[in-house]
């Protein structure tokens, strides 16, 4: 087993994110991630043949008497719903899990956000492990504790914040993950240079053949590093009041894609949500050059970053620009004051900016 690489997390709950290859079959380390005599594993059709049966075995030869039950849902966004949030809730009763159980999240940020909700509001809280299998779900979605599902009317609007009790990423999981999948991570990570240290983006772009390439200790540390960056910004702001936001760094234009496509991207025609937030970055960039606040070289270099990574960096054919406004009002990162969007004066420094006008968002969309 290789090196582990371990961050801390705090900011009123404190868990380590563990990362390393061969995580998955570490029973003792997993096991002791689980109080109570019963988990659930939480997974989708996709993840549960690889994995599933070697996380459970793993865990019983740690603690054979653990009580373990499955529920595994079709792969997608669109399984992200309110139906699947109580059929979760529904195989929690069927185990009898009791307020020590625990739930584990086995899969990508579908998975784990269902997950944690779920577990959020199982006899008003009980813990959430998150198994992230992606690399997406590794760097930002397992992390932080924000957990939902979605409306027909927008995305992630019924939710809670609830941190995880731990997260294992086992970076050999990654080995299995398809081609696309692994570029829609490789979104988030750069997200965390764009906005944080653009330092990390001249780390990116002098290893991005290795990271496409699965090369194990460059995943390790791409996901290492962005974990910290995101560590570090959820213990000054839990509950997304501030700093936090930033991290929805392209998330506004993102989302509306999403929205707007029916989440189209989980059926492969459309984008999925990897892709559409670095459609929105190359956009919210693009906003950020337009008001007057950055320079068209930062916009050029991660356009051209996204694209070395055989990334998206403009709007799919067919979303008009008002329908992408309008999702955008619906939003959770709009408020009374308006549209508000993570700007950047350069590259490595975000920040959030309320009250942007309409006609200078429709102006960047329009533009493509």
């Amino acid at each position: 087993m290789s090196a582990i690489r371990r961050v801390e997390v705090s900011g009123g709950t404190t868990y380590s994110i563990e990362i390393g290859a061969g995580l998955l079959d570490d029973g003792a380390r997993l096991a002791r991630t689980v109080r109570g005599r019963h988990a659930l594993i939480v997974s989708d059709e996709n993840v549960a043949p690889l994995y599933l049966a070697r996380l459970e075995a793993a865990l019983h030869a740690s603690r054979p008497s653990l009580s373990v039950a499955h529920f595994v849902i079709p792969p997608g966004e669109h399984e992200k719903t309110l139906a699947r949030f109580g059929e979760c809730l529904g195989a929690l009763a069927a185990l009898g899990a009791t307020r020590d159980a625990s739930v584990i999240a086995l899969g990508g940020g579908v998975v784990g956000d269902l997950a944690g909700f779920a577990a959020a509001c199982w006899m008003r809280g009980i813990d959430c492990v998150q198994v992230p299998t992606t690399l997406l779900a590794m760097v930002d979605s397992s992390v932080g504790g924000k957990t939902a599902v979605d409306l027909p009317s927008g995305k992630n609007l019924v939710g809670a914040f609830h941190p995880p009790r731990a997260v294992i990423a086992d970076t050999t999981a990654l080995r299995t993950l398809p081609d696309r999948e692994l570029r829609a991570g490789l979104a988030e990570v750069v997200k965390y240079g764009a906005i944080f240290d653009a330092s990390f983006l001249d780390w990116l772009e002098a290893h991005a053949e290795a990271l496409l390439a699965r090369d194990d200790e460059a995943l390790a540390e791409a996901v290492a590093r962005s974990c910290r960056y995101k560590a570090d910004v959820v213990a000054r702001d839990l509950y997304e009041h501030g700093d936090r936001a930033m991290l929805n760094f392209g998330h506004t234009f993102g989302h509306a894609i999403e929205t707007e496509q029916g989440y189209a991207g989980t059926r492969g025609d459309g984008l999925n949500h990897g892709e559409a937030v670095a459609v929105g970055m190359v956009l919210a960039a693009r906003l950020s050059a337009a008001l007057g606040r950055a320079s068209a070289a930062d916009v050029d270099r991660l356009k051209h970053l996204l694209e070395r990574l055989d990334l998206p960096t403009s709007i799919p054919d067919g979303l008009a620009p008002q329908a992408l406004l309008e999702r955008m009002r619906l939003d959770k990162k709009a408020d009374a004051a308006g549209l508000r969007f993570i700007l950047w004066d350069k590259a490595g420094a975000a920040r959030i900016v309320a009250g942007v006008p309409d006609d200078a968002v429709l102006a960047v969309l329009a533009a493509g």
